[in-house]
């Protein structure tokens, strides 16, 4: 007994004294649990909403200002006309249109009814649906308080629009989450661990020293994932188009082009992964690990930034998926041209440029 117990001791010991071990056993529980706990939830905040308000009276300016009283919605802009509801919708930005009929006041009183257009970005159905039900909530509790002061009985009517995607299908989320995870893992897996394997087995060594130069063994180590990413990418737009029947209103041409950025962005990080381990195991959980929840988790795939602490919000926003997906979404739901999706495409070349400059700084010519 007197054995077994000290091995017990020595096993214990050799927990302690690793500290991996103790991240993994310890670390990991408090920060998922800390992740998933802020992230998940049903709730909406912060929802940019434009207004366009045909009345002007008395009575719409209440029920605006009882909307942007919630913690719930933020007025990003007042439109004055119906034209320029699909540009802001393009912008990204605002989430919701609140339109007043006109003589809004007049008809509540006169006719007992008058209307509000609920006009929401459905590209992402689980959140429209949220920001849907929080506004009617809101107008149906004003309507009653209303009522309580007045003789005579009135009803607030909203009428709701779904714009880009009228049917609600989940699957305009998930196509373009989809494509961002799995171009994420695969391109800077399998780039991380071929460069990793050559380390491992000694043979980076004798590439090193034949005629080519080490900036052409790392292309022509990535070269083939390029391509075979891009055609992982045209697949899953083609089923997505022809099976789930997700449109492509945009540019194919400019989808394609961004594909092969994000694509690219991918390969030089998983190279700079690949300059910070020296075996395959270790860079495959690198790349799962480092990769796979943040972006579940971060990108907007499935959960809205905006419902997010601000500190996550940080975070997620130096995540390269959160982009490269509205870059997705605004062309393929919504037909936007590059005008609309500059601004990301910019980031993902500068994530893209920074990753490349770190494994260059710290590609070692003689390996250790």
């Amino acid at each position: 007994m007197k054995r077994f117990i000290g091995f017990l001791k020595k096993e214990f010991y050799h927990i302690f004294r690793d500290r991996r071990t103790l991240i993994i056993l310890f670390g990991m529980p408090v920060a998922q649990v800390l992740l998933f706990g802020f992230v998940i939830t049903n709730e909406i905040k912060n929802v940019k909403i434009a207004i366009l308000d045909h009345s002007k009276d008395e009575i719409t300016k209440q029920i605006t200002n009882k909307i942007l009283a919630s913690e719930y919605f933020i007025l990003d802009k007042n439109l004055s006309s119906d034209n320029e509801i699909e540009s802001i919708f393009k912008a990204g930005n605002v989430k919701e249109i609140l339109i007043f009929e006109n003589n809004f006041a007049k008809k509540l009183e006169k006719y007992g009814k008058a209307n509000i257009q609920i006009i929401t970005d459905a590209t992402d159905p689980n959140t429209a649906n949220l920001i849907v039900s929080y506004t009617s909530a809101i107008i149906l509790n004003y309507s009653n308080r209303l009522n309580v002061q007045s003789n005579v009985p009135m009803q607030i009517q909203t009428k709701t629009r779904m714009f880009y995607n009228p049917e609600l299908k989940s699957v305009f989320m998930f196509v373009p989450g989809i494509m961002a995870m799995i171009l994420m893992l695969i391109s800077a897996i399998m780039t991380s661990i071929s460069i990793t394997r050559e380390k491992e087995m000694g043979t980076m060594e004798i590439l090193l020293v034949s005629p080519l130069k080490p900036a052409q063994i790392i292309i022509g180590k990535v070269m083939p994932y390029v391509i075979l990413s891009f055609i992982n990418a045209v697949t899953i737009i083609v089923l997505g188009m022809y099976v789930f029947g997700m449109p492509v209103q945009g540019s194919i041409p400019l989808l394609l082009a961004e594909n092969v950025l994000f694509i690219l962005l991918a390969l030089s990080l998983g190279i700079l992964i690949s300059t910070t381990t020296d075996n395959q195991q270790a860079a495959m959980m690198k790349s799962m690990f480092g990769l796979l929840l943040p972006t579940i988790l971060l990108s907007g795939f499935i959960y809205p930034i905006e419902n997010m602490p601000i500190a996550l919000q940080i975070v997620a926003n130096l995540m390269p998926p959160r982009w490269f997906i509205i870059i997705i979404k605004d062309i393929m739901l919504k037909g936007t041209s590059f005008a609309f999706v500059w601004k990301e495409t910019l980031i993902l070349v500068a994530f893209t440029l920074f990753f490349l400059i770190i494994s260059i700084k710290k590609f070692q010519i003689r390996l250790e």
